[in-house]
């Protein structure tokens, strides 16, 4: 499965690609975020390819016109959730850091994951129980893990655009720590591959912005939790996720001392 799944988001990372090249036409949604011609070309795509794969497991995905059925939970076991274009502000900005994800999520929990950087020409996939690798170009798969946190010099990922209190507070606390900013999925495959210790991120998101990438980190030995420490969970009522952080291995020691009540409601 996971060759047809990478083949399909390769397609709809080239045609992101062409469009990225000559054609940044942007309208809007109703919440104000940016919707272009590439989000809705790579989820027809991404559609089309899920259907023939696995015509009866159902699909959710930023860009369905149905998202409202679900605002009230009542999730099948087994479903893909997708993200066609993460980052759409890297997008229009021209970073490169815009990221394709698609994740599969069984019982509540993803459970394989890809996350494709077409600028980057990049691939994350990770399979519960299977371990997590990265692709570069036409170089060979590598295998990648998370690293084992630093707890005297530790490295800190954020969001370039979404940093709220609670990651304030973290690294004024931290403040001999490393930070690496940068958009998309791309801060969780960061950890994953051993490039940071902890990705906090304490302003909404929904679902799809994050279950291929949590997939990728815990595949790689990492860990993706609550600001209360539980496993972070999915099909909840309206897709919305609360704040959460991503983990290197014994990296939740640097997180004392942090009020993580000061995270903000998960409205969006």
């Amino acid at each position: 499965m996971i060759d047809a799944l990478e083949k399909i988001i390769r397609t709809a990372g080239a045609e992101i690609m062409r469009i990225y090249a000559d054609d940044k036409d942007i309208t809007y949604k109703a919440d104000e975020s940016p919707l272009m011609a590439a989000d809705l070309a790579a989820h027809r795509i991404i559609i089309e390819g899920l259907k023939q794969l696995t015509p009866d497991v159902v699909i959710i995905s930023e860009e369905d016109r149905e998202l409202d059925r679900w605002k009230k939970g009542d999730f099948p076991e087994q479903f893909w959730l997708v993200d066609p274009l993460d980052g759409t502000k890297e997008f229009v900005k021209g970073t490169g850091e815009f990221t394709v994800n698609i994740a599969l999520v069984q019982q509540g929990y993803p459970a394989l994951g890809l996350v494709y950087a077409p600028v980057l020409e990049t691939l994350y996939v990770g399979e519960i129980g299977q371990g997590a690798w990265k692709q570069t170009g036409e170089v060979k798969r590598e295998s990648i893990s998370v690293g084992i946190a630093q707890i005297e010099a530790p490295i800190f990922v954020a969001s370039k655009d979404h940093a709220g209190p609670a990651v304030a507070k973290l690294l004024a606390q931290h403040s001999h720590a490393k930070t690496r900013s940068m958009g998309s999925s791309l801060k969780f495959c960061l950890l994953a591959e051993g490039g940071a210790d902890v990705y906090l991120r304490d302003l909404p998101t929904m679902e799809w912005d994050t279950a291929a990438a949590q997939c990728v980190v815990e595949a790689a030995g990492g860990q993706v939790q609550t600001l209360t420490g539980e496993r972070f969970k999915y099909a909840k009522a309206g897709l919305r996720n609360p704040g959460f952080v991503a983990l290197s291995v014994g990296a939740r020691e640097l997180l004392t001392g942090v009020d993580l009540s000061l995270s903000p409601s998960t409205e969006i």
